[in-house]
């Protein structure tokens, strides 16, 4: 049976427990109600290692978006459609994940997929938002494995349970904080301005620093035999976060601030060559409902914070030890490592 089948815990089956505030019931991006999530996973050992996500808001597209914000924490990567995101505050296409050479072949696999969506049959232009970390200590990069039929079978794969987390889609290949990683999520379901709202947080974990579980440092130790893992100064982290609440694109760059904040919490290093973004979308559509008061977002930006926290522990902890280019191996973080961390910050 293939490893990354085997079920591993999450931060919550080991008693860690990020913050107070309640999460959804899958405790996962998916909890915000109209937004799914699928990957397709690109295996071919022993060199090959990567994938696509797709997180979906159900029907966005061009001539309907939803309201979003961007922020980048270091630049150092390619998000392919962040300056139209930025300047119109717009996300008008799902967002995709995926591997740094792939992300070109990505995009254009994604315009041929929202071309063909219905409401789409007169559009002339869109503007598709693709993220990426480099996978190539653990993945044939050149090779650019990610194509056309992968991208497709992750968006019509999307679905709103429970979120493959680790050595999945995008996350099959990527290396954090000296252990292997992946993809992560988790949520929360905070009260702001005496109302519950869901947000819900997926990263893209693939960046250097030393490994802090609520405050308590972990490394992998010494090097095997197959050497070190990659540079510290290299990698990247994308972040997807998802909210019903109202919100605008001015309030969404502010969550979206706070997602790229969080990295810190555990021990990111936010180095030289370390692409870190954060894109944060509402489901809730403008006219639906006013937005929010500013002074009354503190409890939503807490939430977001720690949201991103333990999607990053979830990455690590589903991911598998993984051999792969040029037998390279980044092992797990062992479970056991973490039963004696304190919950109490």
């Amino acid at each position: 049976m293939d490893p990354a089948a085997t079920p591993r815990p999450r931060a919550r089956d080991l008693g860690i427990v990020v913050g107070p505030v309640p999460t959804g019931p899958l405790n996962a991006l998916t909890d915000v109600p109209g937004v799914r999530v699928g990957h397709a996973t690109v295996r071919s050992r022993p060199g090959v290692h990567s994938g696509v996500t797709a997180v979906v808001p159900d029907g966005v597209r061009p001539g309907a978006p939803v309201p979003a914000g961007l922020f980048t924490g270091n630049g150092y990567g390619k998000l392919i459609g962040s300056t139209q995101l930025a300047e119109l505050g717009e996300l008008e296409t799902p967002v995709l994940l995926t591997s740094t050479l792939s992300a070109f072949r990505a995009a254009d696999a994604l315009v041929g997929w929202v071309l063909e969506q219905p409401g789409c049959e007169g559009v002339l232009s869109l503007n598709p938002v693709v993220g990426e970390c480099n996978d190539g200590f653990l993945s044939d990069i050149r090779s650019r494995p990610v194509r056309e039929e992968h991208v497709r079978a992750a968006l019509d794969g999307a679905s709103a349970g429970p979120v493959g987390e680790g050595c999945a889609g995008a996350g099959t290949g990527t290396v954090a904080l000296g252990f292997k990683a992946g993809i992560g999520t988790s949520s929360r379901t905070p009260e702001v301005a005496d109302r519950r709202f869901t947000v819900g947080a997926l990263v893209q974990a693939n960046f250097g620093g030393t490994l802090r579980v609520l405050g308590r440092t972990l490394t992998p130790g010494a090097p095997g035999p197959e050497g070190a893992g990659p540079p510290a100064e290299t990698g990247s982290c994308m972040i997807v976060v998802a909210t019903d609440a109202p919100l605008d694109a001015r309030q969404l760059t502010r969550v979206a601030r706070r997602a790229v904040f969080a990295l810190a919490r555990t021990g990111a290093a936010y180095s030289h060559g370390s692409g870190d973004y954060a894109v944060a979308f509402t489901t809730t559509r403008p006219g639906i409902a006013p937005p929010l008061a500013d002074a009354g977002l503190s409890p939503l930006f807490e939430a977001v914070l720690d949201a991103v926290e333990e999607a990053v522990l979830n990455s690590l902890l589903a991911a598998t030890t993984t051999t792969g280019y040029a037998g390279r191996t980044v092992p797990a973080l062992p479970a056991d490592r973490l039963t004696g961390a304190s919950p109490d910050r």
